[in-house]
Formats: structure tokens, sequence, C-alpha cells
């Protein structure tokens, strides 16, 4: 094959490349996916390990999940500000914010967070695991890893992804309040009252945590295959926690249209 024919392949040989890179991740979380629920069918995983878990992913998470929620509600309040000012639509703002907040941006940021933070750390952590043998020395103690490591991890990411963003909603609606009097002029009851005055309903507040509970799973699913599949010592631990990152945002944005096109 000439130099020419070469070079003109080589877009296409890393199209191709990427392509099944793709179905390759796709299909070990797939098969992850699988191995997880035949353990929670059978109530098989470690309780104390999830409790464990349940505190770093989730109490440890609080901090950073508080500030999210409150700049979020004040960014929703600074949005809308123009449009409020120049209608005299005050009593909207709290259905503005609460609309944006509850179905979308809550579960986004709050997902987001919770990757960098969570997904990231599991990954390490498994990957470490992996290289330093911990792995093979659990399973020469015939100590199933996916029972004792995986299992209590998927329940406490996705756990924690709920939990967060039910707490950030409450904070993120409490930030918009406030930031609404202080920007606006709005009084925190005039923000409530357009809040609940029928505009916005349960089926807002499940969509938002539909979307969480979605998140959880992707997020889960990618720091534990990539964490459990880590090769090549120290720098492959890097690569994976890269690689979960990665996938677990783009994961969360084509999912959160997929969820937003299906249950409108």
């Amino acid at each position: 094959m000439s130099p020419s024919s070469s070079s003109t392949l080589t877009p296409f040989a890393a199209l191709g490349g990427f392509f099944l890179s793709t179905a390759e991740n796709v299909g070990g979380m797939g098969g992850m996916l699988g191995r997880i629920v035949t353990r929670l069918v059978r109530l098989n995983f470690d309780a104390s390990e999830l409790l464990r878990n349940l505190y770093k992913m989730g109490v440890k998470s609080l901090p950073i999940v508080v500030v999210t929620a409150l700049f979020t509600g004040g960014i929703m309040v600074i949005q809308a500000a123009p449009i409020v000012q120049r209608y005299g639509a005050q009593g909207l703002l709290g259905w503005g914010a609460g609309f944006g907040t509850l179905r979308e941006i809550g579960p986004l940021l709050t997902a987001l967070m919770i990757s960098g933070r969570v997904g990231a750390n599991n990954t390490a952590e498994l990957g470490t695991m992996v290289v330093t043998e911990q792995i093979d020395a659990l399973r020469a103690l015939a100590i199933d890893p996916i029972n004792f490591l995986i299992v209590p991890r998927f329940i406490g990411i996705v756990t924690t992804l709920f939990l967060s963003t039910v707490f950030a909603d409450v904070l993120a609606l409490g930030g918009a309040a406030y930031a609404g009097y202080g920007i606006l002029g709005v009084e925190p009851a005039v923000f409530y009252n357009g809040l609940t005055s029928g505009l916005l309903g349960l089926g807002d507040v499940f969509h938002g945590l539909i979307k969480s509970v979605v998140f959880g799973v992707v997020i889960a699913l990618a720091s534990c295959q990539f964490g459990i599949a880590t090769s090549g010592g120290a720098p492959g631990v890097g690569r994976a926690v890269n690689a979960t990152v990665v996938v677990s945002a783009a994961g969360i944005f084509v999912l959160d249209y997929l969820v937003s096109f299906a249950i409108g």
C-alpha cells in the first residue's frame, strides 16, 4: 500500500478504533451490571462494606453538594432576573427557578459533582487494589470481589446521588428564594407561592429524581468497570480515573437527553 493511501485510511482507522473501544466499554459495563443484578437479587453482598461506603460517599460529599446547590439556586435567579424585571413577573420567579432546578439543573450538576468526587475516587481505589494484587488476594481467599467490593459501591453511589439530589433541590430552592429577595426584592413568601401555585407538581420532582437514579447507575458502572479493569501499574490507574470521568460525564449528558425525551 502506498504512503498516500495509508495516510488516507488513518482517520478511518482512528474512527474505527474509537467505535471498537466504545463498544468494548459499553459491553464491559453491561456485563458488570448483569453480575451486580445477580448479586442484588440474591442479596449477596457485604453489608458492613455498604455502610462504610455510604458514609464515605454520602456524608463526606455533603459540603460540596451544599455549596453547589446554594449557588445553583442563585444562578437560576440571576438568569431569570432580566425577564422578571422587564415584564414585572415577580410571581413567576418561583415557578421559573423551580422548574429548571427540579427537572434539570439540580440532578445534572449534582451528578457531575458526585462523578468527579465519588466516581473518580472509587476508580482510583479499585484500580490500586488491582495493580497491587489485592483483588487477586481476595480471590485466593475465596472472597468474590463483586460481592465484597463492587455491589456495595454500586448501591452506595446510586443511593448517594439520589439522596444528594433531594438535598440539593431543597437547598437550591432556598438559595433561589433568598437570592430573589436580595437581587429583585421578591419576598420569599411570593417566591414559594409561585413555586407551589399549581404550575409545578410532583411529576416535575419525580422527573429529576428518576434522572438522578439513572445518572447514579452510569457513574457506578463506569467507575467500577474501569477500576476493576485497570492494568499497567500506577499510570494505568491514572488512565482509568480519566476514562471514568470522561465516560461518566458523556453518559450523563446522553442519558439526560434520552430520559427527558422519554418521560417528557
